[in-house]
């Protein structure tokens, strides 16, 4: 799709530029998946974004003009999500989780976590003594966000932070510099608990694997594979990289130990390859069925 040519006195306020953009994206039936639900919001993100203004005061500057050189740079980037479908993260290089910003580029997935949401809310309630959880592991770290919400929650404890992609490694050291967390935050490459230190035992691994199926994968909006595959993919089921996490896990945990994983959509397929697995799903803002957590005892 061709973006029209605007004279510069067609669009001269922020307002002007919203509607048309939103207008764009709507006739271009583009999908929104990174973070903003509906036309309106990501568009209204991309551009006060890139304008160096706060999303949350919008009305302020609606009709507020724009100048040549800000309309130059919006336009182009407008051109890119319709015509490539690029996600707007890759185009701001900013995604978020909550109140937390994390960089984020095409060399890895774009962030977006329920289990976010379970640490956001209280979970270190789960532990009797939160002070005495000294390691803790994140695998398939892609750009870190996770391993820093980790390293928030649980400050005296050493995160290891493991990925199969050098390349999503360097996003997340990008990120972990700029929350000033090098001496907290360890990043290890290697495929799941290979990327792991050598006899550490851990109180909590969490993971949000690849966990798209064949089928799935198959038909994803251009949005998603736009994304790294590596990032995405897991098998015929989606459930490839939840059954090594099954099977090896309790080799890393403490006694007492939790693993809480992320699995999609896959709910009914997980439940049905491991019926005799007690499996709790977190009831999260998100939904009741995309998180599980199990403990040490569980699993042997």
């Amino acid at each position: 799709m061709t973006i029209a040519e605007f004279l510069p006195d067609e669009i001269v306020t922020i307002r002007d530029l919203l509607r048309y953009t939103v207008t764009t994206y709507n006739e271009a039936g583009l999908y929104f998946g990174h973070g903003f639900p509906n036309a309106h919001e990501e568009a209204s993100y991309l551009i006060l974004s890139t304008l160096h203004l706060p999303f949350d005061q919008k009305d302020l500057w609606l009709d507020a003009s724009l100048t040549e050189q800000e309309k130059d740079k919006l336009f182009t980037l407008i051109k890119r999500r319709v015509t490539e479908k690029v996600p707007v993260a890759y185009l701001t290089h900013e995604a978020w989780l909550g109140d937390y910003r994390f960089y984020v580029d095409e060399r890895t997935i774009v962030p977006r976590s329920f289990i976010a949401d379970a640490l956001f809310n209280d979970f270190d309630n789960w532990f009797d003594e939160p002070e005495s959880v000294k390691h803790v592991a994140d695998l398939c770290t892609g750009g870190g966000s996770l391993a820093i919400l980790l390293a928030l929650l649980f400050p005296q404890a050493t995160v290891d932070a493991v990925d199969i992609s050098n390349d999503a490694l360097d996003v997340a050291k990008i990120n972990v510099a700029q929350y000033r967390l090098e001496k907290q935050v360890h990043l290890h490459l290697g495929n799941l608990f290979e990327g792991l230190p050598k006899n550490r035992h851990y109180s909590l691994i969490i993971s949000n694997p690849p966990y798209v199926d064949a089928h799935a994968m198959s038909s994803l909006p251009a949005e998603y594979q736009a994304e790294p595959n590596l990032a995405l993919a897991s098998g015929e089921d989606g459930l490839d990289h939840v059954r090594r996490l099954l099977k090896e896990a309790p080799q890393y945990l403490t006694k007492n130990g939790l693993l809480v994983v992320e699995i999609g959509h896959n709910r009914s397929a997980l439940e049905n390859a491991f019926p005799h697995l007690p499996f709790l799903f977190l009831s999260l803002p998100g939904g009741d069925d995309y998180v599980f957590v199990l403990r040490r005892e569980d699993l042997v």
